[in-house]
């Protein structure tokens, strides 16, 4: 990984919502404009339900493989991603957006408009760091900017999760101040999940031995994983076989949350869209949340994860 890079990087998604939400069924319509911009990165994937219908200006990563720079969602997209591995049997090295990058950003944005900036965990990625240090640049020009910048201490659906959470807060007319103290109240309530079907990347990306990564796959081990409170990734637990996996990935869902009647659930999925199906359908059987949506995971969380990965997340009791 890249120096600037602690385990995961990120690529820059820029939201402008012009969006309306339907409290009775959860259901995104066009709308009249918000007063808050809100602002992530490319640590966040962002279901369709919501990015469809929202203005998206994207600041690319950067991916490198041995022969040639990407600028991924711009001239790598996720095919040629996993063909690329597939060919080099490498994972690319990322490098984050710079400060300048989040200053140019958030420059773009108008002064009389807030901006929220809801950033990849700081626990991951120097994304924080940066996002932080562009508001600074900014600031320092045009200090009557509002801008404020949220570790959510989550990546993927997390983030994407949190965004869910700002926009409905924007919709019931909170005001900034008290849109920041909610998301950053709600950052401390956030379950991210994580269940990986095979060990390679980890291997790959040298965050496990390899011949650890072999005793693991002749023994069929799967990991589950969590985001910590700190905002890092850890390992909850290791189960052998696949549908052991899945059944404990489900399970951990009611150690977390008892109700979940007026939660969402947000899940990504790395290159596997009929798993990914299969095992949201058991979680809706199981659990009867207000809303579920599924999305696949972008280049820079598949680089961890790997193909099949699962991950998901909601709000805690």
């Amino acid at each position: 990984m890249s120096p600037c890079i602690k385990k995961i990087t990120n690529l820059k998604l820029f939201l402008l919502f012009n969006t309306r939400y339907n409290k009775e069924t959860t259901n995104l319509e066009i709308g009249e404009s918000m007063t808050i911009q809100l602002m992530t990165d490319g640590g966040a994937d962002i279901p369709k339900e919501l990015s469809g219908i929202i203005d998206i200006k994207t600041i690319p990563l950067y991916l490198n493989f041995r022969d040639q720079q990407y600028k991924s969602g711009v001239d790598l997209d996720l095919a040629t991603f996993y063909k690329k591995i597939e060919e080099t049997k490498e994972l690319p090295r990322s490098a984050a957006p710079s400060p300048n990058d989040f200053y140019e950003a958030y420059k773009q944005v108008d002064p009389s408009t807030p901006i929220i900036m809801l950033s990849l965990s700081g626990g991951l990625s120097s994304t924080y760091d940066n996002a932080v240090a562009g508001k600074k640049l900014l600031l320092e020009e045009e200090p009557n900017r509002k801008i404020e910048v949220i570790n959510t201490k989550t990546a993927s659906c997390g983030q994407a999760l949190m965004l869910f959470e700002a926009y409905q807060k924007i919709q019931e007319n909170y005001s900034f101040e008290e849109i920041v103290s909610h998301l950053n109240k709600m950052v401390k309530h956030t379950a991210t999940l994580f269940v990986l079907k095979t060990l390679e990347n980890l291997v790959l990306g040298g965050r496990l031995d390899k011949v650890k990564g072999t005793i693991a796959k002749t023994l069929n081990i799967k990991l589950l994983m969590k985001g910590s409170d700190e905002g890092t990734i850890e390992v909850s637990e290791k189960v052998r076989g696949d549908k052991k996996s899945i059944r404990r990935f489900v399970e951990q869902i009611g150690e977390y949350a008892k109700s979940v009647e007026d939660k969402i659930l947000v899940m990504t999925h790395c290159n596997a869209s009929e798993r990914a199906k299969a095992v949201l359908s058991e979680i809706k059987e199981k659990y009867t949340f207000k809303s579920t949506y599924l999305t696949e995971m972008g280049p820079l969380i598949s680089t961890y994860g790997g193909e099949g990965a699962l991950v998901i997340a909601f709000f805690k009791d």
